[in-house]
């Protein structure tokens, strides 16, 4: 149980991060973070950091794939989480 703790924590500071990153890119007209690689780092588990790192930079906000899809994703994580540790 403890490697996937470390894993949900690690795979949620890293989507945060490349989400900041590319908000950063996105400002500075710099080569960005591909949507598909944000949206494929929430979907591995980090769905948490996704959400979080969209609220904290305002980032990727008015995309229906990001504010709907990262939500799904994160209820979806939830109940997988929930049945594992049943």
């Amino acid at each position: 149980m403890n490697m996937i703790w470390t894993y949900i924590i690690a795979i949620n500071v890293v989507t945060f991060a490349a989400f900041g990153i590319d908000k950063w890119k996105a400002r500075h007209h710099s080569w960005r973070i591909s949507e598909a690689t944000l949206l494929s780092l929430a979907a591995v588990g980090g769905s948490l950091g996704a959400y979080m790192a969209m609220r904290f930079f305002r980032h990727k906000t008015l995309h229906k794939k990001f504010t709907l899809g990262v939500p799904a994703l994160f209820l979806l994580h939830c109940a997988i989480f929930a049945l594992c540790l049943q």
